[in-house]
């Protein structure tokens, strides 16, 4: 399943290339998606190869090349996302579980152990989080995508509780947002000047970003597998 920023920046491709085979440039894409800075769309580009949908041509300029295209770009997908692509706030209409002892949260959808992805929004969805995994507070639910937390018992498929709240402490496992764009799962870090997104996965390295790029969106409550 592709992100809206993912669909859109494959249709603004795909749409720039049948004018001509050259793709559009970072700076293009950058401004076509309303991004701040062309390191959006670098992880865009690397997420929709790693997908499958484009190519890297090697000694080309904008070697870029689209191998498939999804059933559709529907409104409906378009407008999957909240604004900003920030975790959207709790309903008001939450309803009470018939089950004892859960509790229905919001069902936001999937968030990278990997490369950071949009969060993708699940309208309606709700998921039923036992009791005995929350505290006070607001909590809302994500499926992890990726393996890059293995090491910390965060499995590809697993559903991440996560707290709302926007203080984090060194060390913490956190729903990171980054360039106010993309969200990961990372344990937060800091080497100097920089905020670090640790993965916990000698395969992965850690992303370095100034304090200003990365935002916490929550702090992992626990972790759901389904066998």
């Amino acid at each position: 399943m592709l992100t809206k920023k993912q669909h859109d920046l494959l249709l603004y491709i795909h749409t720039h290339m049948k004018e001509g085979d050259v793709a559009p440039s970072f700076d293009e894409m950058k401004d076509a998606l309303d991004l701040k800075s062309k390191s959006g769309i670098h992880r865009l580009i690397t997420a929709l190869v790693e997908r499958g949908y484009l190519e890297r041509l090697p000694n080309r300029a904008r070697a870029l090349s689209i191998k498939k295209l999804p059933d559709s770009f529907s409104e409906s997908e378009k407008s999957a996302l909240p604004a900003e692509n920030e975790v959207p706030p709790p309903s008001n209409d939450i309803f009470k579980s018939e089950l004892s002892g859960v509790r229905p949260i919001p069902m936001y959808g999937k968030i990278s152990a990997g490369t950071p992805i949009e969060a993708i929004r699940h309208e309606g969805n709700y998921f039923d989080a036992p009791l005995s995994l929350m505290g006070s507070g607001d909590y809302y639910a994500l499926e992890v995508d990726g393996e890059s937390m293995l090491n910390a018992g965060i499995h590809d498929g697993d559903t991440a509780i996560i707290k709302r709240t926007s203080q984090a402490n060194m060390g913490d496992i956190v729903v990171a947002l980054v360039d106010g764009e993309e969200v990961t799962l990372k344990t937060l870090a800091k080497d100097k000047d920089h905020i670090v997104l640790q993965p916990e996965n000698e395969r992965f390295e850690p992303q370095y970003y100034l304090p200003d790029q990365v935002t916490v969106q929550g702090v992992l409550s626990s972790i759901i597998r389904r066998y």
